[in-house]
């Protein structure tokens, strides 16, 4: 049997087809132990780290960072017995053996070589990568510099140099077309930040930076070790400058890097953003939608949560409006049912337990993570849950299986400075609620015109399922909760 393994791209669940690989972990050569993380990819819904199914030696990587690849697609080879000794190679040309096949000429222009650190090609970023590993993006261009091999952790020791840069297999390069040579930058060349003239962000940023069109090459950054961050590419985006040491970089005018001669902008719909536009498509073609309004005072609501913070058990947690409407919205579905259904052909699936979805804007697009039988949380637990969910939006690091199964999903557009909106329904549920901006605005209240807190709420359902007077109550429901949580809660519990 083989020792040499062969690593395809797993089925990462929900009907995902393919990913894109963001970053890989590891190098040619590298010592990798069972279950470590190998790679990140992004699918259609989220990023996630892959890790290895063998331990072993690194062999040979098939697919750049930036490259699409389809489930079951070999993207690494892994030696599972390195200290067995040297592995006789055959040529691609050759009849291959074993769980190695001889790679094609597409797969071999994709091959990523062991580099030495700090080899970049321009426009490429390296930067530090979950767990402290260093991520480096490897493109191929001119020779301009030489770059001394340093020893790399948990390297074999004798990992060779890949003099004609073809597939790294047991020690040995496999023959393969001739590919010119990593292109080498330092700080002379206008790289700014990090260590060795390696520009650093991680995959999230460099994502953010190419839809905003933004050079990260003319950045100096506020991170860490120099490394640029979100902010440092949304002020560039805005035309600002972001402070740092001085280092000679030459201007680059990111306002309009993006745009060609024609002055369009073209943007590949994949990943998150294509997987919301054929939700949303077939929602909004599928399910009859309607959307009905409601302006509610919400000084009340404003005092608890000032209480509430105000309590030493909460004081530690971070309390927001959305809390107080996430538990107006469990307890409108216990008097109100059918809200949380779904739409099934000739029947009507109606679910006891509440999966309560919030949409959440990320550097990735719009994803709609949801908190599990949330109706069964207590408020300090629904407290937690939410935070972690944000936390984890934010961070990236949303799995598909947090995004799946979704009954009912809350919309949070006033964290925007929006009043309410008209949302789309997610496939397979019945209702959405927008919750709009807490305003300050003249209020009728108690005979008098006063100064309130204020809030617009807007819920679309489904008109298969739910009709005008149902909507109608579970929204009145909602509205006098936020109303007079107190009350409420002693009222309906």
């Amino acid at each position: 049997m083989s020792r040499i393994k062969e690593f395809n791209l797993p089925d990462l669940g929900e009907g995902l087809t393919e990913g894109e690989i963001l970053a890989w972990l590891v190098k040619v050569g590298d010592t990798i132990e069972l279950n470590q993380p190998i790679v990140e990819v992004e699918t259609a819904k989220a990023a996630v780290e892959i890790p290895a199914k063998w331990a072993g030696q690194v062999q040979a990587i098939f697919h750049p960072e930036g490259t699409t690849v389809e489930v079951g697609t070999p993207i690494i080879a892994i030696d599972t017995d390195p200290g067995a000794g040297p592995l006789d190679v055959p040529s691609t040309t050759a009849t291959p053996t074993g769980d190695l096949p001889t790679p094609s000429a597409a797969s071999l222009a994709a091959v990523e070589v062991a580099p030495a650190e700090g080899m970049v090609e321009p426009g490429l970023i390296g930067g530090p990568a979950p767990g402290g590993r260093t991520a480096v993006l490897v493109g191929y261009g001119p020779r301009t510099t030489t770059a001394k091999r340093r020893p790399r952790k948990n390297a074999a020791p004798s990992a060779p140099a890949p003099s004609d840069h073809g597939v790294v297999v047991g020690g040995k390069p496999a023959a393969t077309p001739a590919i010119p040579a990593p292109h080498v930058h330092d700080r002379r060349d206008g790289v700014s930040g990090g260590r060795d003239g390696v520009v650093l962000a991680k995959p999230p940023v460099r994502k953010l930076a190419k839809d905003l069109g933004v050079d990260l090459r003319a950045l100096a950054g506020s991170g860490p070790l120099g490394s640029i961050t979100r902010e440092d590419v949304q002020q560039a985006a805005n035309g600002a400058t972001t402070a740092a040491e001085p280092v000679a970089v030459t201007p680059v005018a990111t306002s309009s890097a993006s745009f060609g001669a024609d002055r369009e902008q073209r943007i590949s719909v994949k990943g998150v953003r294509k997987l919301t536009a054929e939700n949303m498509s077939r929602s909004a073609f599928t399910a009859p939608h309607v959307t009905e309004f409601l302006t509610v005072d919400v000084t009340r609501a404003m005092k608890a949560l000032d209480r509430l913070r105000g309590r030493r058990e909460w004081r530690d947690v971070r309390v927001s409006p959305l809390l107080l409407v996430a538990k107006a919205v469990l307890l409108a579905v216990q008097r109100h049912p059918m809200v949380n259904s779904t739409w099934a052909g000739d029947e009507i699936v109606v679910k006891e337990y509440v999966n309560l979805g919030i949409a959440a804007a990320t550097e990735r697009g719009l994803i709609v993570p949801n908190v599990k039988d949330a109706g069964r949380l207590s408020l300090r637990e629904l407290a937690d849950a939410l935070n972690e969910l944000v936390q984890t939006a934010k961070s990236g690091r949303t799995s598909p299986a947090a995004m799946s199964g979704g009954t009912l999903t809350i919309t949070n557009v006033g964290v925007f400075g929006v009043d309410t909106g008209t949302p789309i329904l997610p496939p397979g549920e019945s209702a959405i609620l927008a919750f709009g901006a807490v305003r300050e605005m003249p209020w009728v209240h108690k005979g008098k015109v006063k100064a309130r807190q204020v809030t617009t709420l807007g819920l679309s359902f489904d008109h298969r399922i739910i009709d005008g007077e149902l909507g109608s109550k579970f929204l009145r429901d909602v509205g006098d909760f936020l109303t007079d949580p107190e009350a409420a809660l002693l009222a309906w519990t």
